[in-house]
């Protein structure tokens, strides 16, 4: 093994799918391995491993995060291009690519949004992608806030007028109150993914209508949530001083 070469922990990841069976460089039969045995060689992923298998990681939504990270950083140790440096262009191009893939599969199951999101479009297809809408039970409400957002908007900034401060107010308290209603967005997200990971492995009809069940209200609770979000985050650009907002892992 070249002294460049940062192998992960054992067990880690070893077998991921390449994206041929056969070595690039040599020919060899590639039986899972991302280095060839016979050369050395750094070998592709597979384009169509998914993010869960990448990571070594179940298809469940409440994730071990210690093992997310060891998972990732010990790949990253064998596919990162600074070990490439010396190397042929077949071996760079294939650790940018391998990097890429670990660093969007990363990305994307550390943030529980993203993930639900993921799951939702590995599980379902494109039939199932999160389109935004806002809450029935909210409609009216909002579209009432949009008006008061566009009336302050158009009010001189630097004016203290009454009516800008009744405004300022009325905008600041709705955002208080749609922070609350996006918290039990959250909150009734993170049953739903007790409730997938605690579904069973089998595929028979009544299961297949169970995940169903749990991924449409998965997906309702996402489009919902993203419109109230973005409902906020104009708020907050509107009524703060600096338009800042606390962040948590919830983005």
């Amino acid at each position: 093994m070249s002294e460049h070469v940062h192998q992960p922990d054992a067990g880690r990841g070893r077998d991921l799918p390449m994206a041929r069976s056969m070595c690039w460089h040599c020919q060899s039969e590639m039986t899972g391995e991302y280095f060839c045995g016979r050369c050395v060689k750094v070998q592709p992923l597979s384009k169509e491993l998914d993010y869960f298998t990448c990571l070594n990681l179940p298809r469940k939504l409440n994730l071990d995060e210690q093992a997310l990270e060891e998972t990732f950083y010990a790949l990253s140790r064998s596919f990162h291009p600074d070990y490439y440096a010396t190397k042929d262009e077949g071996e760079k191009a294939i650790s940018l690519g391998n990097t890429a893939l670990l660093n969007t599969a990363y990305r994307t199951l550390k943030d529980p949004v993203q993930r639900a999101e993921y799951l939702i479009r590995l599980e379902a297809g494109s039939a199932k992608d999160i389109r935004t809408s806002p809450p029935a039970d909210l409609f009216d409400e909002i579209l009432e806030l949009q008006e008061d957002l566009e009336e302050f908007r158009a009010l001189p900034a630097g004016e203290a007028g009454e009516r800008r401060q009744e405004l300022l107010e009325k905008l600041q308290a709705e955002r208080q109150a749609l922070e609350g209603r996006k918290a039990q967005m959250e909150s009734r997200l993170r049953e739903q993914f007790s409730r997938w990971d605690a579904l069973p492995a089998d595929d028979d009809v009544t299961v297949q209508a169970q995940k169903d069940a749990v991924l449409t209200g998965m997906q309702e609770i996402l489009s919902n949530r993203t419109y109230v979000k973005n409902i906020v985050n104009d708020l907050v650009a509107a009524t703060s001083p600096t338009g800042d907002d606390e962040r948590n892992i919830w983005h």
